[in-house]
Order: structure tokens, then C-alpha cells, then sequence
């Protein structure tokens, strides 16, 4: 019998839906977003996250949301309830960087899925092959694995060997390949971070390279978070983030592929569509919105609700589409990053 952890971390906006606290909402999540509790830091060193060991922030952040502690049992009550009126169609078990951690999510998605029929995501460090399928054993249908960054020279100065953390490229990418076999294609994820430094080329061709494996990318815009090590870091360019955007709905959706692309200078500058395609695609609104397992669009996570949007929570208004159409199909090449 697995010891359940007594507390859990939970996203301010999930706890809002869940009931546990008060508080107005523009967009409700869709996912009831978990983070495991622990007293100190996280023991990696992820150079843009709030939680790093080497992060001066605050503690009770991940990004730039807030997650205040409440008692285990009491929220996954609340999200039996939630599912139950339809409130949410997921939840995500968020984790750090611990030594019980395994056992912590383990004991959470079992009682989770004991609890209720709602689909449960894990998004975690790289683990072994017995403990990805002690997770699945224990009621998780998705895991994910953040890369983060698109290259391994990028990867080891945010989150590996030269900034001391514990993380290292290959290691990730035999814990997804693993995964996938566990999983099943199409059920594993990774976090792909724009804005850390990366070209477009390399950023799409990440990509690709996730998709072919059977991995689904989620895409994320840097944000500069006081107290990190990046904290003096810009966010990325708008335009650069859709034009990724679009790389993304394309590559995933199995419409074209990075080789069918142009690049010039590095940058992104064809997508292997006619404008007519393109505007098409842009009347839609889907590239735009959040991506990541089914359900989930968590808002606001990159960025304030006064905008600008990067990943759009809801769908997207036509004032929205018809400014990214303008910068998609009429702006001037403004990619650099």
C-alpha cells in the first residue's frame, strides 16, 4: 500500500475551479493542474524555473503561477466532484525533483483513478523503465518528459552539466523512447521551450524529431520569472512564437513536415503552404491555442491575461486571428530571435 503524500500543490486557477479557494477567472482551466509538495527546493537546476535549487524567487510558484498547498485528500475529492459536473476532462500530477517522488505520484494517480474515472497525465524528470511502468500500473494514461530546450548545447547551459543540475540530453531522450514503448505512441509528451536562445530551423526540426518518435511536443514561450537565473531574459518575439506555431500544427497534424519547410538565415520562412493554405489554417484558430495532452490549456501560464497571448487558452477571437493573419501572411519578416 502506497503512503499518499498529506498535502498537494495546486494551480491558483484550478484551485479556483476546484472549489478550494475563491477568485475570478477569465479562462477556467480544463485540466486540474497538481504539483507534489515538498519542503525546500526542487534538487534540479532548471535555470528558467522558480522551483530550481537555484532559484532566489519564490517557492510557491511554477512559471508565473501560483500554487497554494492543500490537504491530498480534500482535492481529489474535489476533482471526483469537478469531473463528475464536467468541470474538467484531466488532471496533471506535476512533480519535482526528489528522492520519494516516484512513490508520491504513484500513490496520488492510484487513489485518483480509485477515486474516479478522469484521465491522468504525469509530467515528470526522465525515471527507469520500472518506474515509468510502476506509473502506468498505478492509473496514468500520458506522461511527459520536458526537453525544454531544442539542442544539446542549449539543454546543458539551462538545465544540465554546466549549470550543475542533474539532467543530461541523452538521458532524456532513452526515458521517452522508453516511454513510448510503455505508453504507446502518441501517449508520451515533452515541453519544447522557444525563446531560449535556439533559431527557428532548429526549433522546427525538434519538432519533427519528437513527432517521428511517437512523442507529442507541447509548446511553451520562455517567461522571465524573478529570482531564476534567467530572470533578465526577454520573452520571445510574438511573430517568431506563431510562425512556430504554425510550423507545429502543420508537423503534428501530418500536413507537411520540417524538410518540406524553408529556412533563411536560420529563421523560419515558408511553411511548404500557399498563402490560401495558410490563411485557412489561420481562420481556424487551433494552432494558436494551448497544446499539450487532451484537455489541457492552461491559462495564463506564459503569459498575463493583458496579453500578448501565446498560448491561447480558449478559441481564439476573430480580432485575434485577423492580427496574426496580418503577421502570418502580410507582416515583414520580423523572426529574429
Amino acid at each position: 500500500m502506497l503512503n499518499l503524500p498529506e498535502k498537494i500543490r495546486v494551480s491558483i486557477g484550478s484551485a479556483i475551479v476546484l472549489g478550494l479557494t475563491e477568485g475570478r477567472l477569465d479562462a477556467e482551466p480544463t485540466t486540474a493542474y497538481l504539483l507534489t509538495y515538498k519542503k525546500g527546493r526542487c534538487q534540479a537546476s532548471c535555470a528558467f524555473c522558480p522551483q530550481s535549487r537555484l532559484s532566489q524567487g519564490r517557492a510557491d510558484m511554477l512559471s508565473r503561477i501560483v500554487w497554494p498547498v492543500f490537504p491530498t485528500e480534500e482535492v481529489i475529492h474535489r476533482i471526483k466532484d469537478a469531473f463528475q459536473q464536467k468541470k474538467i476532462v484531466r488532471v496533471c500530477i506535476q512533480a519535482l525533483n526528489y528522492p520519494s517522488v516516484v512513490q508520491d505520484i504513484a500513490a496520488l494517480a492510484r487513489r485518483i483513478s480509485e477515486s474516479s474515472e478522469i484521465a491522468i497525465s504525469v509530467s515528470c524528470q526522465p525515471l527507469s523503465r520500472e518506474d515509468l511502468e510502476r506509473l502506468a500500473d498505478a492509473g496514468a494514461q500520458r506522461i511527459g518528459i520536458p526537453l525544454d530546450a531544442v539542442t544539446e548545447e542549449i539543454f546543458n547551459r539551462v538545465k544540465g552539466a554546466e549549470i550543475g543540475g542533474p539532467y543530461r540530453w541523452e538521458g532524456h531522450f532513452k526515458a521517452l523512447r522508453e516511454a513510448v514503448e510503455i505508453f504507446g505512441r502518441g501517449n508520451v509528451t515533452t515541453h519544447l521551450i522557444a525563446g531560449l536562445g535556439e533559431t527557428g530551423e532548429e526549433f522546427v526540426k525538434m519538432i519533427q524529431i519528437c513527432v517521428d518518435l511517437g512523442v507529442y511536443p507541447a509548446l511553451f514561450a520562455f517567461t522571465p520569472i524573478p529570482g531564476t537565473v534567467l530572470s533578465s531574459r526577454p520573452s520571445p518575439p510574438i511573430d517568431y512564437y506563431r510562425r512556430l506555431q504554425v510550423a507545429h500544427y502543420l508537423i503534428t497534424k501530418g500536413i507537411r513536415r520540417y524538410e518540406d519547410m524553408a529556412f533563411k538565415n536560420g529563421q523560419l520562412v515558408d511553411f511548404g503552404v500557399s498563402k490560401d493554405e495558410l490563411r485557412k489554417i489561420i481562420m481556424k484558430g487551433e494552432p494558436f491555442m494551448t497544446s499539450g495532452c487532451p484537455g489541457c490549456n492552461r491559462p495564463y501560464y506564459n503569459e498575463r491575461p493583458s496579453g500578448p497571448l501565446y498560448n491561447i487558452p480558449r478559441r481564439p477571437t476573430r480580432i485575434e486571428i485577423a492580427d496574426i493573419e496580418k503577421v502570418l501572411c502580410d507582416g515583414k519578416d520580423k523572426t529574429t530571435n
